[in-house]
C-alpha cells in the first residue's frame, strides 16, 4: 500500500494523462504527464484557497493563503497552470503580537490572508492584510519571486484585497465585504495616496443577501473587471464579475460561475488569468471538507464582454484538453530524507518557529526536533511542522528515534487541525508507549486563547526498542474524509491502531485543510528530543 516509487512519481501532482480525453477516473498515481494531454479537476486537490494568478511571459506565479503557517505566503509557479511547484515565500514570519509566537494567545486562523500579487516594470508586488490585531496590511517586492522579499510599507487594513496597477501607472486597492471600496495608492505602492480616490465602487444589489467579498480585478480591453464572491442566503455560493468602463464605476453585474462539482455544492472564489495563446482561464477554489480549499481551473469564454467559466454549460468540467508543461518541482507534498543539511520547501511550521529547538545538524540526515517549553497540549506546541495533505488519497509515514525523549513528552504524526488525529510515542514513568488519539481544540477570545482541549485516547500498545515507523492514510473521497494510523517496528510490517478518525473543515478554528505534522512536546520538563530519519508521502493507489 506504500510505494516509494509513487512518491517519486507524483512528486509534481500532475492529474494528467497522455490521451486527449484523460482518464479522471484512474488514481492520479498512475497517470502519466505528457506534452498534449488534458488535465483532470481538481487541479490541484490540496488546500490552496484564495487564489490569485499572474502571467509574466510565458510564466504563471500564484500565491493563496496559509494563515499561522510560517514561512508564509507561499509562491508558486507553473508553465500551464496545471503542474505546479513553491519557488519560495515571502516572509520567514510575522511578528505583529507575541501571539505569533504562542504567547499570550494564539493566530490560529489569523495571519497571513488572502494574498494579491502583480507585476510591473520588472518587480513583484504583493499585499495581504493579516485578519488579526493590529489589523494593518503588508506591500512587499521583489525582482525575483523565488528570491529576497522587500517589505515596502505596513498601511491600512484591506479585506479579502486585490491590488490593480493600471497602464497609466497608477496603483489602487479593491477591498471589503459588502461594499466593495476602492482605494489609491502612491504609484510605487509605498503607502496610499493622499488625496487619491477612496470610496466604495461596488454595491451589491437585492439579490445578493449573504456573503459578497474576496475581490480579484484585473483590466481587459479598457474595462475594469472585479470578480467577487457571493453566497445569498439559502442558496449556493457563486462567483460573481463587475465591470465598468471607468474604475469609479458605475459597474454592471453578472454571475459568471455557478455549479457544483464532483459530490460537492458549489465552487467559487478565484481569479481570472490569460495565457500566452491568447486563452483565458479562471482559477476558482472549492471547499471539500477535510482536505480544505482544492483548486479548479475552468475554462473560460467571452461573451458579451463577459468571461463566463466553465463548460458549453456553464459548469466546472471534469476533464479539460489543454497543452501540458511539466515542471520538476515537488508539487505541494514531497517526501524528504533530510539530507545535505536540508529540508523540503513544502514544509511550514505551526506559528513562528524557534530556532534554537530544531536542527538538520546535530544528528546528519536527521530532523531534530527538542522540547522548548512545557505545555498542555499538540495545539500548544512549538516546532510542530506540516505538509499539505492532498486528495483522492494521500498517505505519509515516518521513521523516528525515540531514545532521547524525556518523561512526560509526547511525540509523533498527525491529521492536525482543529479536530487532530494523532499517533504518538507518549513517555511516562512505566516507559515508553504507542498511542493512538484525537485531540479538539476550543478557543475563547479574539486572541485565540485556548479555553479548552479534549482528548480521547483510542488504543495503547507499548514500545519495545527506540525505533518506530508511523503512518497516517486520508482518505478524501467524497463521503470520506477518513484518516487511519499504522504503527511498525521494522518498516515493512504495518499494525493498525485506533479507530478510523473523522477529519473536518471548520470556519471558526483553524479555516483550513488537514495536515500531515510532525511534533514534539513535554508536558513535565525539558531537555528531551527525537530524530526523523526521513519523511516519505504521496497518492496511494
Amino acid at each position: 500500500m506504500f510505494d516509494r516509487r509513487i512518491i517519486q512519481t507524483m512528486a509534481t501532482l500532475a492529474f494528467a494523462a497522455l490521451s486527449l480525453a484523460p482518464d479522471c477516473n484512474a488514481e492520479p498515481s498512475k497517470t502519466q504527464i505528457g506534452k498534449e494531454s488534458g488535465f483532470c479537476n481538481p487541479v490541484i486537490w490540496a488546500d490552496v484557497p484564495d487564489p490569485d494568478v499572474i502571467r509574466v511571459g510565458d510564466d504563471f506565479y500564484m500565491v493563496s493563503t496559509t494563515m499561522h503557517l510560517m514561512p508564509g505566503c507561499p509562491v508558486m509557479h507553473s508553465r500551464d497552470l496545471v503542474n505546479w511547484e513553491t519557488i519560495g515565500y515571502v516572509f520567514d514570519k510575522l511578528e505583529d503580537t507575541s501571539r505569533y509566537n504562542m504567547e499570550g494567545g494564539t493566530v490560529y486562523g489569523k495571519g497571513q490572508w488572502a494574498t494579491s500579487i502583480r507585476y510591473r516594470d520588472g518587480r513583484f508586488y504583493v499585499l495581504f492584510s493579516p485578519n488579526d490585531e493590529p489589523y494593518k496590511a503588508y506591500i512587499y517586492t521583489a525582482e525575483n519571486p523565488a528570491g529576497e522579499w522587500t517589505l515596502l510599507c505596513r498601511t491600512n487594513h484591506f479585506h479579502d484585497s486585490s491590488l490593480l496597477l493600471d497602464d497609466d501607472g497608477r496603483a489602487f486597492v479593491f477591498s471589503g465585504g459588502g461594499n466593495i471600496h476602492l482605494t489609491e495608492l502612491k504609484p510605487d505602492l509605498t503607502g496610499i495616496l493622499e488625496g487619491g480616490i477612496d470610496k466604495n465602487v461596488i454595491f451589491p444589489d437585492d439579490t445578493e443577501t449573504g456573503l459578497h467579498e474576496g475581490s480579484r480585478v484585473i483590466k481587459h480591453n479598457g474595462k475594469y473587471y472585479a470578480f467577487v464572491i457571493s453566497w445569498p442566503a439559502g442558496k449556493p455560493r457563486r462567483q460573481l464579475c463587475y465591470r465598468a468602463d471607468n474604475i469609479e464605476g458605475p459597474y454592471e453585474k453578472c454571475v459568471v460561475l455557478e455549479s457544483e462539482f464532483g459530490g460537492f455544492p458549489y465552487v467559487g472564489q478565484g481569479c481570472l488569468v490569460d495565457d500566452a495563446d491568447g486563452n483565458w482561464w479562471g482559477m476558482i477554489f472549492q471547499d471539500r471538507g477535510g482536505v480544505g480549499r482544492v483548486l479548479t481551473l475552468n475554462p473560460c469564454t467571452w461573451k458579451n464582454g463577459w468571461p463566463m467559466l466553465g463548460d458549453s454549460e456553464g459548469k466546472v468540467p471534469l476533464r479539460v484538453n489543454k497543452k501540458i508543461v511539466p515542471c520538476s518541482g515537488d508539487g505541494v507534498l514531497a517526501s524528504d530524507e533530510f539530507s545535505d543539511g536540508k529540508k523540503s520547501i513544502l514544509w511550514q511550521w505551526n506559528h513562528n518557529p524557534e530556532n534554537a529547538s530544531w536542527s538538520l545538524t546535530e544528528r546528519p540526515g536527521y530532523l531534530r526536533l527538542s522540547t522548548s517549553k512545557v505545555v498542555k497540549d499538540v495545539f500548544h506546541a512549538p516546532n510542530t511542522i506540516s505538509q499539505r495533505m492532498v486528495g483522492p488519497k494521500s498517505e505519509a509515514a515516518i521513521r523516528m528515534d525515540v531514545s532521547k525523549m524525556k518523561q512526560g513528552d509526547v511525540a509523533g504524526i498527525s491529521a492536525f487541525n482543529g479536530d487532530s488525529g494523532m499517533l504518538s510515542v507518549v513517555a511516562d514513568k512505566d516507559g515508553k508507549w504507542i498511542v493512538a488519539s484525537t485531540s479538539s481544540v476550543a478557543f475563547g477570545d479574539k486572541n485565540k486563547e485556548i479555553t479548552g482541549v479534549t482528548d480521547n485516547e483510542m488504543a495503547r500498545v507499548p514500545l519495545k526498542g527506540d525505533v518506530v515507523h508511523f503512518k497516517v492514510a486520508a482518505d478524501f473521497n467524497p463521503g470520506e474524509d477518513m484518516a487511519d494510523f499504522y504503527y511498525s517496528l521494522d518498516g515493512k510490517n504495518w499494525t493498525p491502531i485506533g479507530e478510523r478518525f473523522k477529519m473536518r473543515f471548520d470556519f471558526t478554528r483553524f479555516f483550513m485543510g488537514t495536515r500531515f505534522a510532525i511534533y514534539n512536546y513535554a508536558t513535565e520538563s525539558l531537555g528531551g528530543m527525537v530524530d526523523i530519519d526521513w519523511f516519505r508521502a504521496g497518492v496511494i493507489d
